[in-house]
């Protein structure tokens, strides 16, 4: 497994007609999953490599998949789109997640036992060739451990009070330095007098 992208057969083969659409666009996949109920839901996580995404992107990126999708025809069933931002405590899918993200609380959960475990929480503490480092504590004290990508079934972050005052402040950040350049752009394309 490379990825904890998609999960099943059906949502793998989804991801192998939409995600060259999604990165045509610009954007990364991040999850895709169908989900059932009385009308099944897919839902298709997405975002720029910057970690941005806005609403009308949300918007742009169901229409073109859509089109896609009617095409290719892979769910058999009425089924409603769901196109969104992974949100702040996102799921963790890819390994580079686990770099991007080192430092904050998160949830690992493997697909087998691993002494005796399956439910890991701790800290992320970045990626070790292809082992994910989680600092966790056991019996009162803190060690590290290393779990191999591989093994993951599941991975997210916990939302907290830094996690949400890390992600805010980022985007404001992110908006001071998009207005900024919008004014400078705008400055260079006045016309000037000679």
């Amino acid at each position: 497994m490379t990825d904890l992208i998609a999960k099943s057969a059906i949502d793998r083969r989804i991801a192998e007609i939409i995600g060259p659409v999604v990165e045509d666009m610009g954007f990364e996949l991040i999850r895709i999953r169908l989900m059932g109920g009385k009308t099944s839901t897919l839902q298709v996580m997405a975002e720029r490599p910057d970690g941005t995404i806005e609403v009308d992107d949300c918007a742009e990126i169901s229409t073109a998949i859509s089109a896609v999708l009617d095409v290719e025809d892979p769910i058999l069933d009425a089924y409603t789109l769901e196109v969104s931002s992974p949100g702040i405590d996102r799921p963790l899918t890819r390994l580079k997640d686990f770099e991007s993200f080192e430092g904050y609380e998160a949830k690992i959960e493997t697909h087998e036992l691993i002494d005796g475990r399956k439910r890991w929480r701790g800290m992320l503490a970045g990626v070790e060739g292809g082992e994910v480092l989680l600092n966790v504590e056991e019996n009162g004290e803190e060690q590290t451990i290393g779990l191999q990508f591989d093994w993951l079934a599941d991975a997210k972050l916990i939302m907290t009070d830094e996690l949400v005052r890390d992600m805010l402040r980022a985007r404001k950040a992110k908006a001071v330095n998009e207005s900024e350049f919008d004014d400078i752009e705008a400055d260079d394309a006045a016309p000037q007098e000679d």
